[in-house]
């Protein structure tokens, strides 16, 4: 699989973007070595020998989720789960009172 220049005008049109023909060509070189790149991954084989069968990656990855021991989750108390007028000296009808800058005046 490969792009065109003409796919990346259109996918820039979809999202509004405005490419110059420079940045065209960048792309669709860079686009083209990831998609490269992600052929010769899938080429890559994936089963694990074991001593009885063969396991697929995937399987193997699976099966060792379930030997890693997890922590309790529990949950601790919120820092700020505090009243609002414990952050601030002055706090009348919900609203922090602040002194005026002398600049204000």
């Amino acid at each position: 699989m490969s792009v065109s220049e003409q796919d990346v005008r259109h996918i820039a049109a979809l999202a509004r973007l405005e490419l110059d023909d420079a940045r065209t060509e960048t792309l669709v070189r860079e686009l083209n070595g990831i998609l490269a790149h992600m052929d010769v991954l899938q080429a890559v084989d994936m089963t694990i020998e074991d001593s009885d069968k063969a396991l697929d990656a995937d399987t193997a990855l699976d099966a060792q989720a379930d030997a890693v021991l997890l922590r309790a989750d529990i949950a601790s108390p919120l820092p700020l789960a505090a009243e609002r007028a414990s952050f601030a000296p002055n706090y009348e009808d919900g609203f922090f009172l602040v002194p005026r800058l002398s600049t204000h005046e």
